[in-house]
């Protein structure tokens, strides 16, 4: 169907010029006073019949050409397309009040060239401005919504939006968030971070394919068995490279929350002033409360680091460093905790074994 449009599309270009060019080009040859083709009729059917000659070379190309644009113009989002149009009507009007203002100007190259370029370059303009000022002006509108209990509202509703990235879906602790049901609103799902997954797990190297692939099967998880909604984000930000920046952006225009555990992404947001939810702060923030003085029964799995010192660990990971407590790997003793230290990897509680506390 494509195919016989451009051919229709040719045919009617072809006879148009035929009758404009054709008998100028006779008289250039000096066989004007041939009536029979100097026709306006024959003149369009020559020039129809040039131009389908030409098809057969150049109609593949169009073809292809047209296609290029229709997938583009499909992969867009909305929002690009509206603004960059709307951008683009704007400057082809700014180009055409400019040309007839200088059309009172009697100078012919200034009256024929001059519209042309303003067309073309007001047009460009036009669409780069509405195309890349696009969350601007998004966000000027949205300043303009009248505020009351209606405007929380929708504030309230558009932060239930949750966009995961790619580090927060291999580590697969969210979807048990989300079964819980601590995490609630709507999943989002960007495209560019399915892609991202997905090239992670078509590596060659054996590690990160399967961390690609544990994603995979945790975004199958969320989908179908929660009882959660996820929506997947087609857009995309063509002019930026990075996932970690694009996920910002998207952020900023739906006003959403991102759900992380990279901490370089967690202060990018924070500087940015975006949402965010750290699964690792989360984990910190849910493990139980240890006192100095209070009592736990742990197993001693290995030695320390220091002469006499043993290693076990809580339920959660905590390591437990059991003072004196090399004489008991392999068994299940009674410790108390004597102090807890806080650090950037972790907590780490300090203990001593309650036997040797009754013998003093």
């Amino acid at each position: 169907m494509l195919k016989r449009i451009v051919q229709a599309c040719f045919l009617i270009t072809g006879g148009t010029l035929g009758i404009f060019l054709i008998p100028d080009l006779l008289s250039l040859v000096s066989i004007d006073n041939i009536r029979l083709i100097n026709n306006p009729y024959v003149s369009a059917i020559l020039g129809a019949l040039i131009f389908y000659l030409v098809t057969f070379w150049a109609v593949d190309y169009v073809i292809g050409l047209v296609r290029w644009v229709e997938d583009s113009l499909i992969k867009a989002p909305i929002t690009d397309i509206i603004f960059g149009s709307v951008g683009l009507v704007f400057g082809l009007v700014v180009a055409f009040l400019i040309g007839f203002a200088l059309n009172s100007i009697q100078f012919p190259i200034l009256n024929t060239v001059a519209p042309i370029l303003l067309t073309l370059l007001f047009g460009y303009l036009g669409f780069q401005v509405g195309f890349k000022k696009r969350d601007e002006l998004l966000n000027l509108f949205s300043n303009k919504k009248k505020k009351g209990p209606d405007e929380e509202i929708e504030k309230v509703e558009s932060s239930t939006l949750k966009i995961l990235d790619t580090s927060v879906i291999i580590d697969g602790r969210v979807a048990d968030i989300c079964q819980t049901g601590f995490l609630e609103g709507t999943i989002v799902i960007p495209q560019f971070v399915l892609e991202e997954l997905q090239h992670i797990a078509d590596s060659s190297d054996v590690l990160k394919r399967n961390r690609g692939r544990r994603g995979l099967d945790i975004l199958n998880r969320i989908q179908k068995e929660l009882a959660i909604k996820v929506e997947i984000y087609e857009g995309d930000f063509e002019e930026i490279q990075e996932v970690d920046s694009k996920l910002v952006k998207l952020a900023k225009i739906t006003n959403g929350v991102v759900v992380t555990n990279d901490f370089n992404l967690n202060k990018v947001c924070e500087l940015q002033n975006v949402s965010v939810l750290n699964i690792n702060d989360l984990a910190n923030a849910v493990k139980p409360v240890v006192l100095p003085g209070e009592e736990l029964s742990v197993q001693v799995i290995k030695d320390g680091k220091e002469q006499k010192q043993g290693v076990a660990y809580l339920d959660d990971g905590t390591m437990i460093v059991v003072e004196d407590g090399r004489d008991f790997i392999g068994k299940r003793i009674d410790v108390i905790v004597t102090s807890v230290l806080q650090t950037s990897a972790g907590r780490m509680i300090f203990a001593k074994p309650k036997l040797l506390e009754k013998a003093l």
